[in-house]
């Protein structure tokens, strides 16, 4: 299952925004206002939205040109990448894209939830 964001652009360099997402307990400031509880762990976080099951990621890998995020269970096998091109000095364009191996009936259940949430982690990126 893949699913895209849309592009935004962030008024934040590419170095800023690397800085950023460098640090788990800054996704923090990314989540939606369902956000019920966040946890910083080793190398990631983990984090519960309301109706939903609490979800572990660690972070990957950040660059200057993506971040990729991916799921500390075993038992669910997805990442979430973030593209970056820097635009100039002081404005970077991000698009969050999700990769997961998922059954037909997951699927069904959470893919509209997923896109809702990276539309939301988009809203949130493009505020900062």
């Amino acid at each position: 299952m893949n699913l895209e964001g849309r592009k935004i652009v962030v008024n934040k360099s590419v170095n800023t925004l690397v800085e950023m997402l460098n640090k788990p307990e800054d996704y923090k400031n990314l989540m939606p206002d369902s956000l019920q509880n966040f946890e910083v762990r080793d190398n990631g976080f983990k984090f519960g939205l309301k109706g939903m099951p609490e979800i572990a990621l660690k972070i990957e890998e950040v660059s200057d040109k993506a971040v990729v995020l991916k799921s500390a269970s075993s038992s669910l096998d997805f990442e979430l990448k973030g593209l970056m091109n820097a635009l100039n000095e002081n404005q970077t364009e991000v698009q969050l894209l999700f990769e997961g191996k998922f059954n037909p009936f997951i699927k069904m259940m959470v893919e509209k939830p997923l896109q809702n949430f990276i539309n939301t982690l988009s809203d949130n990126l493009e505020k900062l």
